[in-house]
């Protein structure tokens, strides 16, 4: 079996040097190096290796800039992304560039290797840190999506708030909709929880400011 073919892209010449010793020892076969985002994209063209390793941050052109090249010129190369430091907003414009993976520097060499083998069979690697860090998000956006939707107010709701607002008292508002007081009493108490109201005043100016109900 041929081993895998990597490029190396990174503007520090030290950390490039130890890296390609490093990869060389386990097995892979570095046929390529790059010390900027312009050469990069130039030998990813030339060369198409099986992975890249891109540094994100490199002179002339970023990392993620220089995936973004790689892959819109529809290169079969995988390339996964290596940075100092985790960070999801670059993480995230990493992805949608094309990249593969996406390692902290700090990361083992074993780690990286790994990552290499993982990215050349296809997979998305994503370094632990990042991974915490990604589903930390994830579950904060899917926690805020469910406050949202538990402060959403319903439509019916929506014609009660606006019948209060026009000073309609609870029996009013159950003739006008057709409903008992009870029902209107249930939905005033729902309206109460959603906007966080004391009364029908608060849930009044609450509903005004959040554009739901307008005065007349």
């Amino acid at each position: 079996m041929n081993p895998i073919r990597l490029m190396l892209a990174d503007d520090h010449q030290m950390l490039r040097e130890g890296l390609r010793r490093s990869m060389i020892d386990e097995g892979f076969d570095v046929v390529g190096e790059a010390q900027d985002g312009v050469e990069a994209v130039r030998l990813a063209e030339e060369l198409v290796p099986d992975v890249i390793l891109m540094d994100v941050s490199m002179p002339n052109c970023d990392g993620v800039e220089a995936c973004r090249q790689v892959k819109s010129h529809g290169s079969a190369s995988r390339v996964v992304m290596l940075t100092m430091h985790a960070d999801k907003e670059v993480l995230t414009n990493a992805i949608r560039a094309g990249a593969s993976g996406y390692l902290v520097k700090d990361c083992s060499t074993s780690e990286i290797a790994e990552a290499v083998r993982m990215a050349a069979g296809g997979e998305t690697v994503l370094s632990p840190q990042l991974a915490k860090s990604m589903l930390e998000e994830v579950r904060r956006l899917d926690q805020k999506a469910r406050t949202e939707e538990e402060r959403t107010v319903t439509k019916r709701e929506e014609e009660v708030l606006q019948l209060i607002a026009d000073g309609c008292s609870t029996p009013e508002v159950a003739e006008r909709l057709y409903i008992s007081q009870k029902t209107v009493k249930n939905h005033l108490a729902s309206i109460y929880q959603k906007l966080d109201a004391r009364d029908r005043t608060q849930a009044v100016l609450q509903a005004v400011r959040m554009g739901i109900v307008q005065l007349h």
